[in-house]
């Protein structure tokens, strides 16, 4: 009830300030003919002033008394009452009324069906301190967030707020949590890469070497580690090691349990690497990697460039290859080369456009293998 009486209270104040600047506000009001009236007295006392000083001839001056004349009686006549001034301004008022009137009215109407006047209020304290069961997933994290905030050093606190965070699709947030769970907590499989996932995710998908070294850590103390496996050979598909990608995920499904949630994304990325790139990007064949074997160090390295150097050359031709660009930027990296890398790095940018997906996967890639962009 407090709540209606309040709301009325407010409604009658605002309607009550739009509707009495409409219905009194005119009679204090000055009419504009009076001012018109007094301009026209000013200008007959200037004629006779003037008449006066010879500054007019009298024939001049009369015929100037005439039109202002003329103009007091067209003055008088306007403002005479039944005019037509008056009665547009009644209407316009009344149309004015009868809409303020209508604004509370209406809303009224609609928030007695719509809206819950007798719910009571819920502030952000109670919230957080009732049953987490009957508690939202935004109050149980918001509860968590408020609790390590007065307790960051409470470990088991982040080690539980990280995978929320990664469901919650909040990365950056999640890869602070995991990094205070290690921390604080200690190394673990699980941690390690729930770490990797966090940062690959927060990098827009890309497996960068920040990534990478967490899942490879978390191999270390858990080889078996579905997710470290899989990311891990996402990243070698994205460096365009696609034959070594398959090879670790046909491993992998070959040891996953027939009930692993896992097994479905591994076959959609098997799914996804047999299908042939636009134009593959050249590559030594098992005779030239055996001739390769053989030959001198300074002469591998010669082979090498003239290889690395056909795939430049085919990229020209094709520029529309995704992973032919990724592997020449890495090709390069590893060359030494690293002017030859920024450059392959602009140019495959420029290829599909600054702001194109594609752009930012091969910057992230570059990233991670120590190339900058440069504008």
């Amino acid at each position: 009830m407090l709540f209606w009486v309040i709301a009325a209270i407010l409604t009658l104040g605002a309607s009550l300030a739009v509707l009495l600047p409409l219905t009194g506000g005119m009679k204090g009001a000055s009419p504009a003919g009076d001012h018109d009236l007094e301009v026209y007295r000013d200008q007959l006392s200037e004629l006779d002033r003037d008449v006066a000083r010879g500054l007019i001839q009298p024939g001049e001056a009369e015929e100037a008394r005439a039109e202002i004349g003329r103009r007091i009686l067209r003055l008088g006549a306007a403002e005479r009452p039944g005019s037509a001034n008056p009665v547009s301004s009644r209407g316009a008022k009344l149309v004015a009324s009868v809409a303020v009137l209508a604004v509370p009215l209406l809303s009224w109407g609609l928030y007695g069906m719509l809206g819950s006047p007798d719910l009571p209020s819920q502030p952000l304290l109670e919230r957080l301190a009732k049953n987490p069961a009957d508690s939202s997933v935004d109050e149980l994290v918001a509860r968590a967030e408020a609790h390590l905030a007065a307790n960051p050093s409470d470990g088991k606190g982040w080690d539980v707020l990280a995978p929320i965070y990664l469901r919650l699709q909040r990365f950056p947030d999640a890869v602070t949590a995991y990094r205070n769970a290690i921390r604080l907590d200690g190394d673990s499989a699980v941690r390690q890469s729930g770490l990797g996932e966090a940062i690959a995710n927060a990098a827009g998908g890309i497996v960068s070497a920040d990534a990478q070294n967490a899942f490879e850590a978390a191999l270390k103390l858990d080889p078996a580690n579905a997710k470290a496996n899989f990311y891990l050979g996402v990243g070698l598909a994205q460096e365009g090691r696609k034959a070594e990608a398959v090879a670790a995920w046909q491993k992998m499904l070959g040891q996953l349990a027939p009930d692993s949630p896992w097994r479905s994304a591994v076959q959609q990325a098997l799914a996804e690497a047999d299908q042939p790139a636009a134009a593959p990007p050249s590559g030594p064949d098992a005779q030239q990697m055996e001739a390769a074997q053989q030959m001198s160090p300074q002469d591998r390295q010669a082979m090498i460039e003239t290889m690395v150097a056909g795939l430049d050359d085919k990229l020209k031709q094709n520029p529309r290859d995704e992973e032919g660009w990724m592997r020449l930027i890495r090709s390069y990296v590893v060359l030494g080369k690293a002017d030859q890398a920024h450059d392959a790095l602009g140019r495959a940018v420029a290829a599909f456009g600054a702001d194109s997906e594609q752009a930012r996967k091969f910057t992230a890639f570059a990233a991670s293998l120590g190339v900058t962009a440069t504008e």
